[in-house]
């Protein structure tokens, strides 16, 4: 245990102790007062800052206040104020000095002792003494290996640091005691990030420290820890960069090689020694605490039998080896309690798992399985890894999951899995970890796995689970009764637990009527002679027993491919209010029909749903209301899409173009609570769209495409959006509705565009336009139009993207909409500035910004100070430039727009650069590499030639060739003409 001081809040202002706290000989003024020397010098007391007077005043002050309370003699003080040549008249300043101050700090402060002077101040008081506390603490916090509490600790001292120290302050002893202190300071910042590095936050430490190397290029501790930062972030031949430049930098400067430790670990770099991949100690640590995710579903409280499986999987559990545990069914049987028995296997192992539980339901009898990127991203966050940190590829998030996990003992439990390829990239792959699967199929192919096949239950103990359900007094008086009704479930524990609740919810029915029930052949023995069958009965066991409101109710909601489904979808589906729809939703939760998988939102069993369905084109009547509860589905989310949208786009005409709803959709309070719902239901929006791609609501469901774009602009959800923009170009071309196509190839275009797939894009608007012609359609004429021109800015054709940016604006003042003549005008401002014409550029994006502020778009009014950003750099208006560019950034990061947060990161190292500002354009550059761009790998190769341009300026020569030659081949693999730029970067660095 560690004992943390509270020095840095007794530091703050305060408002002094009440006469009844305070002790004999305390001095009120005293304990009001506090002074900082890591800084200006400056005293306070109480909340109000004192006037310390002339620069030799504070000299003064601050050579008292830095003896710790001894006293200084008045030799003292005029050696620390004046060095070997005093002014003749030295000791009567320094009682002028004194006496000045003494009238200003409070009574009791500044003592006259012995011929000299001390100050007296509290505990705490003095923020160096504050600072070397919280140090101390730090140091012993570390020592003990909690390495959470140490790094807070460090970084409260750091802090309490305002600037350089003694700022201003003159003389010799001033000017020794900065050097002492800021030397300190890199100390600290040091060991800070040496404990940062320990804890795996190795990728958020490649920026600072790629400024603290070129601020302080001779100091060896901070190249190696950059070294092994960019190391443990996949960036080995810039690490190798790095030793080159430093070894080089100490032979110019002092003639010396690199220190011992920075040749080992070079060294060990070239060998890919494992252990430098992996943190020396601690657990990793997230942004704030460290999470420790509990996300298992809660536990049956009546689970019976299944002991011989129990014990088993929970001894190979307690070992916690690393081993994969695979818990399958026979191929073809539902219900027989494979998530029923993981789940209370991993609560009883849970306490050898301290670090967490995740859970996910991968969906994989379903037509739609959970993509293994998806389920990592919710992983990743759920272990505390914020969204900016988190990789776009398959590859890049297993590879960071598996670092996350690394020192920590979790257990993951992967439920309903398709099959082994989908399960892999999940598997923690980390000794004292441990992964429970269940599937219906046998994992054969899932190396290191240890395979359970779980049957039916035994007759004892599927009437145990009866009875648990029912009751002991109901089942003892009908044994026989109830043996018959178990028999029936065919010993199947999902039918039993359905069946039994029935019965439980039913006090009016006797054990002898479920059973009379049961042995109607005519209504089950077709559905158990074969495989699902079996689970078919039991379901149309409880299916039977529903009010008819109810079972429309399970009919139509299961005709839903999301993953999910809110209870206000669920209302328009069934088309009524949410509190009648909230009623029915709840009772067939009762009846184990469905699954309540958080408040509000609802969901089926793969199996239940496939039944639903079944039933639906049974039973509902007439047929026609089956695609009439799903138009009404796509209404929902088109109006409710369409409303997001209206709130960010204010003055965008687009809503007015989409295809006519019946739904009012939802009322959101603000753009964030609007936004915060279009992501939450992604999945669902989009697996709406793929399941509407008919001739009756195809137009509806690419405007629902239209409406939700934000999924792709954000990131967030850019390929599942691509895949299902693709299906319905697709089938609008096969169809031949020439308005639907125009519309789906213009937002098609625009994913692709993120994507820096600039000329797949290009072709897809080239017919986009003819198409709009074809059909008449304003919006996909002005938008298509508009996305020309963008790409051309993108490949370096801006003199054919003016034209056809001029002919958009045109479109879109024909159709009054002021919101994307803005976004036209900014995009032909970055058109004429590619040509040099900056003047007119800067006009331009200032007509633009104008409109947006006029019309209130937040996040729009970003992209126009972003365009005027560029103009203004390009005018070499840089201070303008980049406060354009910092104020589009906020705007981004506010909006939660990742990939336009990144390129302005970009475009600020740019303008940095141009300023030679050169630190802070690496930094920026390294966090646009973090955070990603829209552009895709096009944008990185970028991001990564500014980097290099900044990093050959900061002398790290042989970082900046790594960085330039990961660029040039992403730009030679795209055909991109930027690769001609690199290969004439490279030619110096190559010759000399």
């Amino acid at each position: 245990m560690v004992d943390v001081p509270r020095v840095p809040e007794q530091w703050r202002p305060a408002s002094g102790n009440t006469p009844e706290e305070r002790t004999e000989g305390e001095f009120p003024e005293v304990q009001a007062s506090r002074f900082s020397v890591l800084g200006p010098v400056r005293a306070w007391h109480g909340t109000e800052q004192l006037n310390t007077g002339s620069p030799m005043q504070r000299a003064l002050l601050a050579a008292l206040l830095l003896r710790d309370g001894r006293t200084a003699t008045a030799s003292e003080l005029i050696d620390a104020l004046w060095g070997d040549e005093p002014p003749s008249q030295a000791l009567a300043a320094v009682r002028t000095y004194a006496s000045r101050l003494r009238k200003v700090l409070p009574p009791g402060v500044l003592l006259s002792e012995s011929g000299g002077y001390a100050v007296r101040v509290t505990e705490g008081a003095l923020d160096l003494t504050a600072a070397e506390d919280l140090w101390a603490a730090a140091e012993k916090a570390r020592g003990v290996g909690d390495l959470c509490q140490a790094r807070s600790l460090v970084n409260k001292a750091l802090g309490l640091w305002d600037g350089e120290p003694l700022a201003n302050v003159p003389g010799p002893y001033a000017e020794t005691q900065r050097t002492r202190l800021e030397e300190w300071r890199l100390q600290i910042v040091e060991s800070r990030l040496d404990m940062d590095l320990e804890q795996g936050c190795h990728a958020e430490a490649v920026s600072e420290l790629t400024a603290l190397t070129a601020a302080h290029p001779l100091r060896e501790r901070l190249r190696e820890l950059l070294m092994l930062a960019l190391y443990r972030s996949g960036r080995q031949a810039e690490a190798l960069a790095v030793y080159a430049d430093t070894r080089r930098l100490l032979a110019d400067e002092l003639g010396v090689d690199p220190r011992t430790g920075l040749k080992e670990l070079q060294q060990r770099i070239l060998q890919a020694d494992p252990a430098l991949s992996e943190p020396s100690a601690g657990d990793p640590e997230p942004a704030t605490t460290v999470v420790r995710p509990a996300q298992l579903p809660a536990t049956v409280p009546d689970f019976t039998g299944r002991k011989s499986f129990v014990d088993e999987l929970s001894d190979i559990l307690s070992t916690a080896e690393g081993r994969v545990m695979a818990v399958s069914a026979l191929a073809g049987i539902g219900g027989v309690g494979k998530t029923t028995l993981a789940v209370h296997v991993a609560h009883v192992a849970r306490t050898h798992f301290p670090d967490g539980q995740l859970y996910v339901d991968l969906q994989g009898a379903g037509a739609r399985a959970a993509e293994p990127e998806t389920v990592l991203g919710a992983f990743l966050r759920a272990l505390g890894t914020a969204d900016s940190a988190i990789p776009e590829s398959l590859e890049e998030r297993a590879a960071l999951y598996r670092s996350v996990l690394d020192g920590r003992r979790v257990l993951v439990l992967l439920d309903n899995a398709r099959d082994a390829a989908q399960v892999r990239p999940l598997l923690p792959g980390m000794e004292g970890c441990a992964a429970l699967v269940t599937s219906r199929v046998r994992m054969v192919d899932l190396a290191g796995a240890h395979l359970v096949d779980l049957d039916v239950m035994s007759p004892e103990e599927a009437l145990l689970l009866f009875t648990r359900i029912v009751g002991d007094e109901r089942v003892t008086s009908e044994r026989e009764a109830a043996l018959d009704v178990v028999a029936a479930c065919g010993f199947l524990p999902l039918a039993i637990r359905i069946a039994a609740s029935r019965l439980a919810a039913r006090r009016t029915w006797t054990v002898s009527t479920l059973a009379a029930k049961l042995a109607d052949e005519r209504r089950r023995l077709d559905e158990l002679q074969a495989g699902d069958l079996a689970v078919k009965a039991t379901f149309e066991l409880g299916y039977g027993q529903l009010e008819p409101a109810q079972a429309r109710a399970f009919r139509l909601l299961g005709l839903a491919d999301g993953p999910d489904l809110s209870l206000a979808a669920a209302a328009a589906v069934l088309d009524l209010p949410l509190e009648d729809t909230e009623d029915l939703l709840e009772a067939l939760v009762d009846t184990s029909l469905i699954e309540s998988a958080a408040p509000g939102r609802y969901r089926y069993h793969d199996l239940v749903r496939l039944y639903a369905r079944a039933c639906a084109e049974r039973d509902e009547q007439p047929p026609s209301e089956r695609d009439a509860a799903m138009s009404r589905l796509l209404d929902f989310y088109l109006a409710s899409a369409a409303r997001v949208y209206a709130i960010e786009r204010p003055g965008d005409r687009t809503v007015s173009h989409l295809e006519v709803t019946h739904h009012l959709g939802l009322e959101f309070d603000d753009a964030a609570t609007a936004f915060s719902w279009l992501r939450a239901e992604a999945a669902c929006i989009l697996a709406c769209v793929q399941q509407s791609l008919a001739p009756n609501s195809l137009r509806r469901a690419v405007d629902l495409i239209l409406a939700a774009k934000n999924l792709a602009e954000s990131g967030a959800s850019s390929h599942r959006y691509e895949a299902v923009t693709r299906a319905a170009r697709d089938v609008a071309a096969a169809t031949g509705d020439a308005y639907a196509e125009g519309r789906a190839r213009v937002s098609l275009a625009q994913v692709l565009n993120k994507l820096g797939r600039f000329h797949d894009a290009y072709a897809e608007l080239e017919l986009a336009v003819q198409l709009a012609l074809e059909s008449g359609d304003p919006w996909t004429h002005g938008n298509a139009l508009n996305e020309q021109g963008i790409v051309n800015n993108c490949i370096n054709q801006p003199a054919v993207g003016e034209g056809q940016l001029l002919q958009a604006i045109s479109a879109f003042r024909a159709d009054g909409n002021r919101h994307s003549e803005a976004s036209a005008l900014c995009n032909l401002s970055r058109a004429l500035l590619a040509m040099g014409r900056t003047n007119k550029s800067i006009e331009l994006a200032q007509q633009g910004m104008a409109i947006y502020s006029e019309l209130g778009v937040t996040f729009r009014l970003a992209n126009a100070k972003y365009a005027l950003g560029l103009a203004l750099s390009q005018a070499g208006r840089h201070s303008e430039a980049l406060d354009q560019l910092t104020d589009a950034l906020e705007i981004f990061r506010d909006s939660r727009q990742r990939l336009w947060q990144g390129t302005t990161h970009y475009r600020i190292a740019q303008v940095s650069f141009s300023d030679r500002r050169v630190t802070q354009a690496a930094q920026h550059a390294e966090q646009a590499l973090s955070t990603g761009c829209v552009g895709g790998d096009w944008m990185r190769a970028n991001v990564l030639t500014i980097l290099g341009r900044a990093l050959r300026a900061l002398g790290q020569v042989d970082r900046a060739q790594a960085c330039w030659s990961e660029a040039l081949a992403i730009h030679e693999a795209g055909g991109a003409p930027e690769a001609a730029q690199l290969r004439e970067l490279l030619k110096p660095v190559a010759a000399a």
